[in-house]
C-alpha cells in the first residue's frame, strides 16, 4: 500500500501580471503593432492572470523586472541553452528545496528516514543536480536511493508516483520523496510563431513534492495521510505523435503545441478511461475530485466535454492555471495540494497529458 503523506508546493519570490506577461511577450515576438495586437489577444484567452517566473528580479527601483530576454530587435534568438540551463543550475534547487523541506514537515517524518528520492523536471539539467542538491540541503541519508523522471512533461509527477508506488511495494518501510521543479520560463522562445507564442503564454516556474510511505513505515502522524495510490495507468492515443512535441534547440527548448490536441483528448479520453475505472471498481460517478492537468483551458474544456463532467468539478484545475500558470509536471502537485486544502472528498482521479499523446492517470483512494 502506498501512502500519501503529504503534498507542497513552492513558487518563485515574484509573479507576473498578465499585462507584464504579454509586455515581455511583445519584445520577444513582435515586429509590428499588428503582431502585437495579436498576441495581446492570444495572452488574454489562456485562462492565466499570474504565474511565477524566476528569472523576475526587484532592483533598487522597486520595480519587478526581468533582464534576461533582452528585445527581439537587439538580439533575434536570445540566450543560448546553456546560458538557460546555467540558470535552471543556479535557480531550481532552492525551489525545489522549499517544496520539498515542507512536505517533510507535513509528513510527520523527519529528513533522516526518507529511503528514496525521485526528481522530476523536463525544462533543465545537470550532474550532480537537484537529487543530489535535496539530499546534501535537507539533510537526507548519504544512503538515499535516487531516481530522475526527465523530459516526460506535465504528466511526469504521475509517473513519479508510479515509480513511488513500486518502491514501497518491494520495501513496505521505504519512504520516498518526489520533488518536481519546472523552470518553463527559461524556454521562451524568439520570433512570430503562434504554436511557440501560445505556449509561452501558458507556462510558469514552480516546484512540487510529495512523501509516499509503505504499509510499514512509521510517522509521527499516521493519521496525516492524504489518501493511497491505488493504481495507475497509460494510454497512447493513436496517430498522435506530432500533435504535441518537447525537444532541445540551439536556443532553449522547444514546444509544438497543435490546435488538435484538445479533440485528440476529446476523441480518445471518454472509452479508455471508463475502462480503466471498471477495472479498478469506479466509475465517472464516483470519483469524488478529478485532479485534471490544466494544459490549457481548452484542454480542461475537453476533458470536461468527454467526461460530462459539471464545470465546477474542475474549479480547482481551471483557479491553479489562473493564480499559477501550467508548471509542467509540478502542476498537478498544486492541484492535490488545493485538493488537501479545501477537503476534497476522495477517490481522486488524476490526469496528464504530454508528448505521445500520452495519457497518464492514477487513482488516489
Amino acid at each position: 500500500m502506498a501512502r500519501i503523506l503529504s503534498v507542497a508546493s513552492a513558487f518563485p519570490r515574484h509573479l507576473a501580471s498578465l499585462e507584464m506577461s504579454t509586455f515581455h511577450a511583445q519584445r520577444m515576438s513582435c515586429r509590428d503593432d499588428g503582431e502585437a495586437e495579436k498576441v495581446a489577444k492570444l495572452y488574454r484567452r489562456t485562462g492565466v492572470d499570474t504565474r511565477g517566473s524566476v528569472l523576475l528580479e526587484e532592483p533598487d527601483s522597486g520595480d519587478v523586472t526581468q533582464t534576461f530576454y533582452p528585445p527581439m530587435k537587439t538580439d533575434p534568438d536570445g540566450p543560448t541553452t546553456k546560458e538557460r540551463n546555467e540558470r535552471f543550475v543556479r535557480d531550481a534547487p532552492p525551489l525545489a528545496c522549499q517544496a520539498a523541506g515542507e512536505a517533510i514537515r507535513k509528513s510527520g517524518c523527519s529528513a533522516g528516514q526518507i529511503t528514496h528520492v525521485i526528481t522530476v523536471t523536463c525544462t533543465g539539467f545537470n550532474a550532480p543536480g537537484v537529487d543530489i542538491e535535496l539530499i546534501g540541503q535537507l539533510g537526507l541519508p548519504a544512503t538515499t536511493q535516487r531516481i530522475q523522471i526527465g523530459f516526460m512533461g506535465c504528466h511526469a509527477l504521475i509517473n513519479a508516483m508510479r515509480t513511488a508506488r513500486g518502491l514501497v511495494a518491494a520495501d513496505a518501510d521505504a519512504c520516498v520523496l518526489i520533488c518536481s521543479v519546472e523552470l518553463c520560463s527559461l524556454h521562451y522562445q524568439y520570433g512570430y510563431d503562434v504554436q511557440r507564442i501560445v505556449s509561452g503564454a501558458l507556462f510558469a516556474d514552480g516546484a512540487a513534492a510529495m512523501i509516499v510511505a509503505g504499509s510499514e513505515f512509521v510517522s509521527a502522524d499516521e493519521s496525516a495521510a492524504l489518501g493511497t495510490i491505488a493504481a495507475t495507468g497509460s494510454y497512447l492515443i493513436p496517430d498522435s505523435r506530432d500533435a504535441m512535441t518537447w525537444s532541445i534547440g540551439d536556443y532553449g527548448f522547444q514546444m509544438t503545441l497543435e490546435a488538435s490536441v484538445p479533440g485528440f483528448v476529446e476523441r480518445n479520453l471518454p472509452a479508455y478511461l471508463e475502462e480503466w475505472l471498471g477495472v479498478q471498481g469506479e466509475t465517472f460517478e464516483s470519483i469524488g475530485g478529478w485532479a485534471v492537468h490544466p494544459g490549457g483551458v481548452r484542454i480542461l474544456q475537453a476533458v470536461q466535454t468527454a467526461i460530462d463532467l459539471d464545470a465546477t468539478q474542475l474549479d480547482v484545475s481551471r483557479r491553479v492555471l489562473r493564480e499559477h500558470g501550467n508548471m509542467s509536471s509540478a502542476t498537478l502537485g498544486v492541484v492535490l495540494e488545493e485538493f488537501e486544502r479545501i477537503g476534497v472528498p476522495r477517490p481522486w482521479l488524476m490526469l496528464g497529458f504530454g508528448p505521445g499523446l500520452e495519457v497518464e492517470v492514477a487513482l488516489v483512494r
